[in-house]
Formats: structure tokens, C-alpha cells, sequence
């Protein structure tokens, strides 16, 4: 290959693409160690310290809906919003900083004040899946449309490393708090979540700085607000025009619902199962740091056997993973099921977001990105739900997992009959 060639099939690789990036590694580290870990960790054992679990998980349950909720009703209008305003950059800074400055203010909530506390993650989880509409949609400024798989894959497979390498560094000063000079778990959530909110912080400036700011869409006429309202209005029969899309986010919201909720109920499931705190955080560890070169190595294998290939086996995995749960029997093999999933689990988002990418107009990027942000939410409620169903039939917590196969596997037959370059 010569030097030229070797340029060429790199040119995606550039400033604008690595810095957009970048604020994946940054608030996947909320996504990580707030939400999955540390957030759950704490508000049983230091913000409602002596309450009942089922009072602790009711708690946190419902703030996780609310915010759920709110962010499904926003993702359309931050979508349409953005296209019509021509100021995407600066929405996404003001929800990145609000997720980030209410991370930061947990660490200052004190012992028992779990309204504070549910109050501080409400809105930094707000912050978090909000930002993420704009973010997702900026794709289209940082890459061309035959590269949106491997920059896509760039940015889910630096958040992994770089949510894991924070995770690690909490956890090594949580096992050993007297070697960093803290004498109590009320110095470890401070420098837990101040370190979150500032990792996500800095890591949000880089887009900033080098991602351009599009250009107002869909002829904004001064009327952000009506506009964004208008363009709202529009965008079911818009996405209703693609028969694909459709096809797409049918599919989609199946089975990013499974994906989901192993993600945010892995740690319930395996302490169902007995398995102590410190085997449950290798385990994400593990998930996290084997998902870097993983989601990148993806994103070469959807650009060779295209995205829905690439996609379809990573169902694959989770569907066996979900069969196998019901044979579990020791952490070894949790720990050989946390490594199949993060072979997996970045690279179906990645795919996901690339595919949909390619699959709709790029005028209407902002406006259709908040419509597949707001499924994307949808499918966080219905995870959850078929999972609670599963319990109403099985008190056996291997029924977790095994109660998504049919999501999987609806989600992969609709996915089999999406054209990938379709006509209209």
C-alpha cells in the first residue's frame, strides 16, 4: 500500500472526528460509574443508609422513569430544535454541563440526604441521555457517509477505555481509601463524583473547539421555539416517507431494549446470584476494556460486511449469552459472559447509530436523530418492563436474562429485512 493510499483509507481519522469522539470517553463515564456502579452503590449504603432494599430500589426505580420520561418527551424537540436553529454546539454544552455540574453536586449531598441525592441524578441523567440527541446527530459534520461506521465505533470504543480506566482508579481508592488520605465513605463520593463530573467536563471541551457548528436547517426564520415546534409536528410523517427507517427503528427499539438492560441490571443479577461487589466490578471491568478494541475492530468488520451483518451477529451473542444464563453457576462463568458481551455490546450500538445514519436525509440529521433518541429511551422502559414480567412468572434470577431472548430475536428478524441502501 502507498503512502497516499494508506492516507486515504485513514482520512477519517482526522481532528474534527477524534474530538467528537472524545466526549464519548467523557460521559461514558457517567453512564459507567454513576449509573451502573457507584450511583446504585451509594444510595443503599450512604444516602438511605438503614432503609428497607425494596424502599432503596422503589427509589431509585421511579427517579430512573422520571428521568426516562422526560428525556422521551425532549428528544424530538432538542432534534428538531437544533436543525432549525443552526446552534447544536451550544445545546449540547448546556446539557453536557448540566449533566456534569449535577454529578458534581453529589458529591457534596451529605449522609442520608437521599432526596438530594435523587434530585442530583434526576438531572445529571437528564443532562446525560439529553445531550446525547445532539451529540448522536453531529455525525454528519465530522464524517462522510462511507466512514460513519468506523468514527461511530471510534467514539463508543473510547468511551469504554476511558469510563473503564476512571472506574478502576475509583475503585483501587475505595479498596484502599488510608493510602490516598481518606478517612471515610463521605471523602469517597466526593472524590468519586467530582472526579465523574469533571472528567466529563473536560472531555466535552475538544468538540467545542474543533467540531464546526452547522448551519441553520430547514429554513429557520428567527422563531426557534415554533419552529422547533413545527418541525416536531412533521417528523412522524417525515420518518413515515423512509420505508427503511421505519423498518429500522422497529427493529431497533426490540432489541437496543435487551442491550439496555443487561447493562443497567448486570449488577442486580449477579448479586442475585451471590456474587460479591468486587467480582461484579471486575466483571464490568472487564466488559469495558475488552469493548475498546472491540467496538473498534467492529467498526472495520461493519465497513467490510456491512452494518446489518456486523449487527445481527452481535445479536447472535447476546441471544446465546441469554440461553446460557440459565446454566450459570459460578463467577468464572460470569466473568467468560461479561467478556462475550463486551465483544458485542458497543459494536451493536455502533453499527446502530451508523446504519441509521446512512439511512436517513441529511438535512433532517438533528430532527430524525431526536426521533431514534427518543425510541432509544422508549426501549428503556420496555426492557425493564418485559423483565419485571419475567419475574411475575420466575423468582429465579437467571429468568433476567432469558426473558429478553424474544427481544433479540423479533429485533433481528426485523433487522433482516432492512435494505441497507434502500431506493427512497
Amino acid at each position: 500500500m502507498t503512502g497516499r493510499a494508506a492516507a486515504s483509507r485513514f482520512a477519517w481519522l482526522n481532528r474534527k472526528s477524534i474530538s467528537w469522539a472524545l466526549y464519548d470517553c467523557g460521559n461514558s463515564a457517567f453512564a459507567l460509574s454513576s449509573i451502573a456502579v457507584l450511583f446504585p452503590l451509594f444510595i443503599g449504603s450512604y444516602w438511605s443508609a438503614g432503609a428497607e432494599g425494596a424502599v432503596v430500589t422503589s427509589r431509585l426505580a421511579w427517579t430512573t422513569a422520571a428521568a426516562s420520561a422526560v428525556v422521551l418527551i425532549m428528544s424530538p424537540i432538542l432534534g428538531a430544535l437544533a436543525d432549525s436553529s443552526g446552534r447544536r454546539k451550544r445545546i449540547l454544552f448546556v446539557l453536557g454541563l448540566l449533566g456534569a455540574l449535577a454529578t458534581v453536586s453529589l458529591a457534596f449531598v451529605p449522609e442520608g440526604r437521599w432526596p438530594m441525592a435523587l434530585l442530583a441524578f434526576f438531572f445529571g441523567s437528564i443532562g446525560f441521555y439529553s445531550a446525547n440527541v445532539v451529540y448522536d446527530s453531529l455525525i454528519v459534520e465530522v464524517s462522510r457517509p462511507e466512514d460513519f461506521d468506523l468514527v461511530s465505533a471510534l467514539g463508543y470504543s473510547l468511551g469504554y477505555v476511558g469510563s473503564a480506566l476512571l472506574l478502576t482508579l475509583q475503585v483501587w481508592i475505595m479498596a484502599s481509601p488510608e493510602r490516598f488520605g481518606f478517612s471515610g465513605t463521605a471523602d469517597i463520593v466526593l472524590v468519586a463524583f467530582l472526579s465523574v463530573g469533571v472528567w466529563w467536563f473536560v472531555f466535552l471541551l475538544p468538540l467545542m473547539a474543533y467540531v464546526s457548528e452547522p448551519a441553520a436547517r430547514l429554513g429557520a426564520d428567527g422563531k426557534v421555539v415554533a419552529t422547533a415546534y413545527r418541525a416536531l409536528l412533521q417528523t412522524a410523517r417525515q420518518v413515515g416517507r423512509y420505508r427503511e427507517v421505519v423498518r429500522f427503528l422497529t427493529a431497533y427499539t426490540l432489541y437496543i431494549a435487551g442491550v439496555f438492560t443487561v447493562i443497567v441490571m448486570a449488577v442486580n443479577f449477579g448479586q442475585r446470584l451471590g456474587f460479591s461487589q468486587v467480582d461484579l466490578v471486575k466483571a464490568l471491568l472487564i466488559t469495558n476494556f475488552v469493548g475498546f478494541p472491540a467496538t473498534i475492530g467492529y467498526g472495520f468488520l461493519g465497513n467490510r460486511i456491512g452494518q446489518k451483518a456486523a449487527t445481527l451477529i452481535g445479536l447472535a451473542v447476546y441471544a446465546s449469552v441469554a440461553v446460557w444464563a440459565v446454566f450459570l453457576e459460578s463467577v468464572a462463568q460470569f466473568y467468560v459472559m461479561a467478556l462475550l458481551i463486551g465483544l458485542v455490546q458497543g459494536g451493536v450500538q455502533a453499527m446502530s447509530r451508523s446504519f441509521f445514519a446512512g439511512l436517513i436525509p441529511e438535512e433532517r440529521s438533528g430532527e430524525f436523530f431526536g426521533f431514534y433518541n427518543m425510541l432509544t429511551k422508549l426501549a428503556h422502559v420496555l426492557g425493564p418492563v418485559v423483565v419485571g414480567l419475567g419475574t411475575q412468572i420466575s423468582e429465579d434470577p437467571k429468568a433476567v436474562l432469558i426473558a429478553l431472548l424474544p427481544l433479540y430475536l423479533a429485533g433481528a428478524l426485523l433487522l433482516m429485512r432492512v435494505n441497507e441502501r434502500p431506493s427512497s
